[in-house]
This record gives C-alpha cells, sequence and structure tokens, in this order.
C-alpha cells in the first residue's frame, strides 16, 4: 500500500500540529493487523519527519514472540529515550531463528514505531501518536502469503488470531489518531 502525497501531507500535518502541542520528542506507532500496509506506510513517512523507524518485526522473536516483542520495545527502547537516553535492540533473524545485531535508537524529535502490537497501551504515557491501518482479512493475508510463501499459512492464521487479542486487550483501534484503510485513504482522522 503506498500513500499518495496529499496523504502524507495531511498525516504530516497532524503529527506536527500534535507535536507542536504535546512538545518534547513525538512518538508515531503505525498499528494495524499484519499485512495492511504499515511498513510501507512508515517508509514514506520517515524521511520526510526525519525520523528513525523501529519495526516490530525486528523485535518478536518469530511467529509467537508478538508479546515478547512489546516488551522489549518498552524497556530496551521507549523507556530509555523517555529519560533522554538512546535506546537499544537486538534484531531477531526470522530465518536464523535468533537475536544478531544490536541496533541504537539515539534520542531525536521523532520516532516511528510500526508493526503489530506497536501502540499497546503502555505507548500512552509518551503520548504516542497512532496511526491504524487496515485492510481486508483476506486482502492482508494474500500479502502476507506472497511475501512469505503459502506455507506460512498457518503461521499467519495463529499470528492473526494473537493480534486480534491484543488489539482488543488494548482498544488499540479505539485509540488511534488516524485510521487509514489497506489502499491508503484516510478513513477517518483527528477533528
Amino acid at each position: 500500500m503506498t500513500v499518495s502525497q496529499g496523504v502524507l501531507d495531511q498525516i504530516l500535518g497532524h503529527i506536527h500540529q500534535y507535536a507542536q502541542e504535546q512538545g518534547g520528542w513525538t512518538l508515531i506507532c503505525i498499528d494495524g493487523p499484519a499485512g495492511s500496509g504499515k511498513s510501507t506506510l512508515a517508509a514514506q513517512l520517515a524521511p520526510l519527519l526525519p525520523a528513525q523507524v523501529v519495526h516490530m518485526d525486528d523485535l518478536y522473536s518469530g511467529w509467537t514472540g508478538m508479546l515478547d516483542g512489546i516488551e522489549m520495545l518498552h524497556s530496551q527502547v521507549l523507556e530509555p529515550l523517555g529519560h533522554g537516553q538512546p535506546g537499544k535492540y537486538s534484531r531477531f533473524d526470522w530465518m536464523a531463528g535468533t537475536y544478531l545485531e544490536r541496533h541504537r535508537v539515539p534520542p531525536a524529535d521523532f520516532l516511528v514505531v510500526e508493526g503489530c502490537g506497536s501502540a499497546c497501551r503502555p505507548v500512552d504515557q509518551w503520548n504516542a501518536f497512532i496511526i491504524w491501518v487496515e485492510a481486508d482479512d483476506g486482502e492482508r493475508l494474500r500479502r502476507g502469503l506472497e511475501r512469505d510463501g503459502l506455507e506460512a499459512e498457518p503461521l499467519w492464521h495463529d499470528f492473526m488470531a494473537t493480534e486480534s487479542l491484543v488489539y482488543l486487550e488494548h482498544d488499540t483501534r479505539r485509540r488511534a489518531h488516524i485510521f487509514l484503510n489497506g489502499v491508503g485513504e484516510i478513513v477517518s482522522q483527528p477533528g
């Protein structure tokens, strides 16, 4: 899902207004079900802010590691940044099945975190600006299997069940500031 320049401009306008109102560094969480287009949106937004991007896929310990990844985001990245210190995390290599190189996340005006679970309730303490991206289940499964291969279908179904529980528990969709559909159109926004 590629977002048009007009949509990007609207999103950036909301982010900059929010940042002025909040003061300090601004955390932007792009959350929503797997395969909806979060990574593509993050890649488009980051250079325009400018911002570093943390991908939740790099924090999960594989298909069943979403909750571990969420904990790692908060303890190793956001907590230190909240105290003016750099965050650090190890990237999980899905093929090798282990965490590999360390990444440093320096304090900056903006940080984009994209991926399932990026906007769980603990981000509220940093006044995160939340963008929810959602696509039809069939379309996002198609996108995922195109990327990961047909043999990943049972893993995708399990992951989709887990993310549904996380979103229900954290009321993520309702807490979002902007909603995008799976083709990059704003379907709801602040004000």
